[in-house]
């Protein structure tokens, strides 16, 4: 691997990327309403069932639970939070 495309791609100003890929989505967003990430995420896995059959593994499948476990408490929390505060 070539060092300077190496160093070149780590110093992408990836703040700008992140922005304008933000600014897409709120677009698509705005102009198809939800279907359009639902769109967006049905075409990635389609790809990554063709270059990968076996995607995703059962281990794969089981990262991604526990990860949405995690996620799920973490919403409860702060779901908790701000019912307790609307209280007072």
């Amino acid at each position: 691997m070539d060092r300077d495309c190496l160093r070149a791609y780590a110093q992408r100003p990836w703040h700008v990327l992140a922005a304008l890929d933000q600014d897409h989505w709120a677009g698509e967003l705005a102009a198809r309403g939800p279907g359009a990430t639902l769109e967006a995420s049905q075409a990635l896995w389609a790809h990554m069932r063709r270059i990968r059959p076996d995607w995703p593994t059962e281990a794969d499948r089981r990262a991604d639970l526990a990860h949405h476990a995690v996620l799920k408490q973490a919403i409860d929390r702060a779901a908790g939070a701000f019912l307790a505060a609307a209280r007072h």
